[in-house]
């Protein structure tokens, strides 16, 4: 433990965002170490909290101490890519903090780990790797997400020469192609890619591969990783018109742009000058509030069919160390956003085939007396909110997959629905060791 009284003497520190008038106008991170507070507990909860099993305390003494090296070894013996979960992991860590039950003012995990990596980078701790011995197995990955990426390099780190096959024109997944610029610059995935396939993961782009019985044999394992690619579809009269669109239409594309890629006019899905409705009250819906503001958006409203979470840091129904399922406010909210719930989405309006506005409820929630989801009852007025953009993010569906030969395996959102980045890399992790141990038994 660093420094046994830090936790009372030290508040909580955010490194907090850039200036809201600076930041929308571009697409640059909007992030700008506290270890000392961390109290080393007995039953240290973070540990517990975190998917990827992530030894906070003690990596934060290190840190606390000024050994960056021995901080980036303690981290990186748990997390493979700290570099995307230190800027985008909602930090599950933090919330079963000790101090967050204590005072609301938790260790800042989260910044903590990503100084940690940035240093390790800056340092030359990371270089690639020259001692892996080669087991002569072949293993491919279909799909170069968080999952896949993670399981392709712990597979390699065994002695597996490992192939990843990506759809797209370039490694990420949503990392790449779902969370904006503002929040993770994609220079940070390339960085990583290139240490990969320096130590010897060959990674092929722009091929969709089927996993049948013949692609199997090819390889002594293989494993699907290609996350949760169907959005939840809003079937409301009026879904045909133009200017209603999934949320990753927007994202992806904005994406692109910024990595040079061109479109016209007619493709281009843009926010610019419009009033924009988005659908959908996750992260994703946040990610398209300050997406639109970056291109221009003339207002922004977000609705969501369900209740309004609690205010402030406790949520009876959640108690901690469990996640608080409470109101969150981020920095697209903070950017300029009408927030509205418990409203429904009855129909899209529009002249000429181009979108116009939308017809919505004000609705609410009435206990199921046979248990199970609580009824939906109409409130108040039907009422129509102007918009040329709609945004649908409403989540994504849980793939169905067939009968796959023995040495497919299936892991990260691909398995089990779509859910956070760090849950996908844990289950990457876990998907190797199990391609390990079959293929070991062989």
């Amino acid at each position: 433990m660093g420094n046994p009284k830090a936790f009372l003497e030290i508040h909580r520190q955010e490194a907090g965002y850039r200036p809201i008038h600076d930041r929308i106008h571009d697409f640059g991170e909007v992030e700008q170490t506290q270890a000392s507070r961390c109290m080393d507990c007995g039953v240290p909860f973070c540990h517990w909290a975190c998917p990827l099993g992530n030894k906070a305390p003690e990596w934060n003494d290190a840190l606390y101490k000024g050994d960056f090296e021995l901080a980036f070894q303690l981290l990186t013996s748990t997390n493979p890519f700290p570099e995307f979960t230190g800027r985008i992991c909602p930090a599950l860590c933090e919330k079963a903090c000790v101090l967050n039950r204590f005072n609301h003012e938790p260790t800042t995990n989260r910044e903590d780990e990503c100084a940690i990596i940035e240093m390790a980078f800056q340092e030359g701790f990371i270089q690639p790797r020259t001692d892996i011995m080669r087991n002569g197995k072949k293993v491919a990955v279909i799909g170069a997400g968080p999952a896949g990426l993670a399981t392709a390099n712990d597979l390699n780190h065994m002695g597996y020469q490992v192939t990843v096959f990506e759809k797209n024109e370039a490694a990420g997944g949503l990392l790449r192609y779902g969370i904006p610029n503002f929040k993770l610059n994609k220079a940070i995935i390339d960085r990583r890619l290139r240490l990969m396939e320096a130590e010897g993961i060959a990674f092929k782009y722009g091929e969709a591969v089927e996993v049948d019985d013949a692609f199997a044999k090819q390889f002594d394992a293989v494993v699907i990783s290609t996350g949760t690619p169907t959005a939840r579809d809003l079937k409301a009269p009026g879904r045909e018109l133009k200017g209603v669109h999934f949320a990753l239409e927007l994202l992806s594309q904005q994406n692109r742009v910024l990595a040079g890629m061109e479109f016209s006019k007619e493709e281009r899905v843009t926010a610019k000058g419009k009033d924009v409705l988005v659908i959908g009250g996750g992260d994703t819906g946040s990610d398209c509030i300050g997406t639109a503001h970056r291109q221009g958006c003339k207002s922004v409203t977000q609705i969501e069919i369900m209740p309004k979470p609690v205010e402030g840091p406790e949520d009876p129904q959640n108690p901690w160390p469990e996640w608080p399922r409470t109101l969150k406010t981020t920095s697209s909210h903070e950017e300029g956003c009408t927030r509205r719930w418990n409203i429904n989405t009855l129909e899209f309006l529009g002249e000429n085939g181009k979108l116009t506005g939308v017809k919505v409820q004000e609705i609410d929630w009435k206990p199921n007396p046979e248990g199970g989801r609580p009824i939906m009852v109409e409130k108040g007025k039907p009422e129509i909110i102007k918009a040329e953009l709609v945004l649908l993010a409403m989540g994504f569906l849980k793939p169905e997959h067939p009968q796959y030969p023995d040495n497919v395996f299936v892991c990260g959102d691909a398995a089990n629905g779509a859910s956070l980045v760090v849950r996908a890399m844990a289950s990457g992790r876990q998907t190797a060791q199990k391609v390990n141990d079959y293929l070991l038994k062989k």
